[in-house]
């Protein structure tokens, strides 16, 4: 198993803060779906994936899906009122909005956009199951937590869910 990440302490201190239970799974480092599929089995509740989006005028979005979900852009751009195209939001961009490296996004990482340049958006269909896993800002443990105390952690963290249906 691998031990506490730094990344993670102030995660956890929130949480604490907010008298928020979580159950913690650490593990090797995931990438892919289907590399946590494969480690949790059949482990229950929501289990996400997590897009990082941009349009033309550089407005961001973190779009919270169910892992198994077809998103699709072009519909979603829609959905989301998005100036253009949306795009993937670089490498770099993300770890300067939200404090986390490609495969380790989160919605815990609205904790590191206090000046709230990041919309969160969550599928409606995430909150179907509970509880939601998640990477506690790194991709070396998954999180679970209760889908309301998901919804309560957000909005502390003044990033309060556009929830939406799927396109």
């Amino acid at each position: 198993m691998t031990q506490e990440h730094p990344i993670e302490a102030p995660l956890l201190a929130r949480l604490r803060q907010l008298a928020i239970e979580i159950e913690m799974h650490r593990h090797a480092p995931l990438h892919t779906v289907e590399e946590s599929r494969a480690l949790r089995g059949t482990m229950p509740g929501s289990h996400i994936k997590n897009l990082f989006l941009r349009d033309k005028k550089r407005q961001q979005w973190l779009v919270t899906v169910p892992e198994d979900a077809k998103v699709d852009l072009k519909a979603l751009r829609h959905v989301l009122g998005a100036s253009g195209n949306l795009s993937f939001g670089s490498a770099e961009l993300l770890e300067t909005a939200l404090g986390v490296k490609p495969g380790s996004v989160t919605p815990f990482a609205v904790l590191n956009d206090p000046e709230g340049q990041v919309e969160m958006v969550l599928a409606n269909s995430v909150l179907a199951a509970d509880p939601v896993h998640a990477h506690p800002l790194h991709n070396e443990a998954t999180v679970a937590i209760g889908r309301d105390d998901l919804l309560r952690f957000l909005e502390a963290c003044d990033h309060p869910p556009r929830l939406i249906d799927l396109p």
